[in-house]
């Protein structure tokens, strides 16, 4: 895969005490709120024993809940991600992408992703459809991303303002998607 500044990939870098969900949980429902459609999902839940449902995501633009643990480790001390549940969600996610979205939301770069597992997929997806992707990465693993995405992506505060700076930045930029007749280097890349 191959990025260039012409591609919208932003990633809300986050500490441990920052709180990237309920910024991208709220940042969604403003945009669907404004008539935007946010396809993606956001985590819920921080560990297998925190609050119900355990650790799962909210599926957007629906909010539907999805567990992403065997049930019978939900309240384990330590869990592992169910392979099949993720296999499922990244197909149901890239079919809503398929069906065309504003902005893809990913809820986290992490070990998974860094060994190109997980939803690593459908970033390429959406960046090869020139659909801005937004994902949280933690501070520890941002090195990690700045290989897979080859440096070039905007890096985000996990603040509001940051978030809503670089969204006015694209969604100006992408308010008529594309021009049919500029090419962008993403397009020529392709």
């Amino acid at each position: 895969m191959t990025f260039d500044a012409q591609c919208d990939l932003a990633a809300v870098v986050y500490r441990h005490d920052d709180d990237p969900d309920r910024l991208l949980i709220d940042f969604a429902d403003d945009l669907r709120r404004s008539g935007r459609r946010p396809v993606g999902v956001i985590q819920v839940g921080r560990s297998c024993r925190s609050e119900n449902p355990g650790l799962g995501v909210v599926l957007l633009p629906g909010n539907e809940v999805v567990r992403l643990v065997p049930d019978a480790e939900a309240q384990a001390p330590g869990c592992r991600l169910d392979g099949g549940r993720l296999a499922d969600l990244a197909t149901r996610l890239a079919a809503m992408i398929e069906d065309g979205a504003d902005l893809v939301i990913i809820n986290r770069f992490g070990r998974s992703e860094a060994e190109g597992k997980g939803l690593i997929d459908l970033i390429a997806q959406a960046v090869d459809a020139d659909i801005p992707v937004l994902i949280a990465v933690p501070e520890q693993r941002f090195p990690d991303w700045i290989r897979f995405s080859n440096g070039m992506n905007v890096r985000l505060a996990c603040r509001r303002e940051a978030l809503d700076q670089w969204w006015r930045s694209v969604a100006g930029a992408a308010a008529p998607r594309r021009r049919s007749d500029a090419v962008t280097f993403c397009e020529i890349a392709k």
